[in-house]
């Protein structure tokens, strides 16, 4: 069971997280409502049709992290499933989810843009939470690390459990945060309606 310092520690991180990603979403849409895609208009609907595709895996991805890791991140080392993998599975999702708002836009370069700054808006978090474990964990912790790549997943170290317990309030929350994602699909719909019925200056096209 975490302690009261371990959820303190815990939410901390998770605010650390969801501020970041709302940061990185806001100045985004705000670039966006002058930057427009220059395919026509079937590679644009391909695009946004990829995008969705990637944000719904985003959204299973983080579902799956959460069976794996709900309630036990502060308590025990959890190197199973998506775990086994990389250390930040639920990052790495949350990255594909973010390629895949951006790609709504019908732009790949935007989709590429969006992917790489939320890996990159990740790192300080990251970092702060392995220096966390590091210190309640110790040589096992450090053992997973030598073992684990950080962020991009290694296949074939997956390895799983045969059983687990599964928190399904944490799952239940996961699943709604990851249902934000999808807000990107109705904005940058009213985004792209402003821009070509002229409410919206458009200064940049890019593939």
């Amino acid at each position: 069971m975490e302690s009261v310092g371990d959820a303190m520690n815990l939410s901390r991180y998770q605010k650390l997280r969801r501020g970041a990603l709302a940061g990185l979403l806001a100045s985004a849409f705000l670039a966006l409502a002058v930057v427009g895609s220059s395919h026509g208009e079937e590679m644009h609907e391909f695009i946004e049709q990829l995008g969705f595709a990637l944000m719904i895996a985003g959204i299973m991805g983080r579902i799956w992290c959460t069976f794996y890791i709900g309630g036990r991140k502060s308590a025990e080392i959890v190197d199973a499933g998506p775990y086994s993998m990389t250390r930040n599975p639920l990052y790495v999702f949350s990255t594909v989810a973010a390629a895949g708002v951006g790609a709504q836009t019908g732009s790949l370069v935007l989709g590429a843009v969006f992917a790489i700054g939320c890996a990159l808006a990740f790192q300080p978090v990251i970092r702060r939470e392995e220096r966390h474990l590091l210190e309640k964990f110790g040589a096992p912790y450090a053992a997973y690390v030598a073992r684990v790549p950080r962020f991009v997943p290694r296949l074939c170290g997956y390895e799983d459990r045969a059983e687990m317990t599964i928190r399904t309030d944490r799952v239940y929350r996961t699943l709604i945060d990851g249902l934000v994602f999808l807000t990107a699909i109705p904005l940058f719909e009213g985004i792209e309606f402003l821009q070509t019925s002229g409410h919206l200056p458009l200064h940049l096209l890019l593939p």
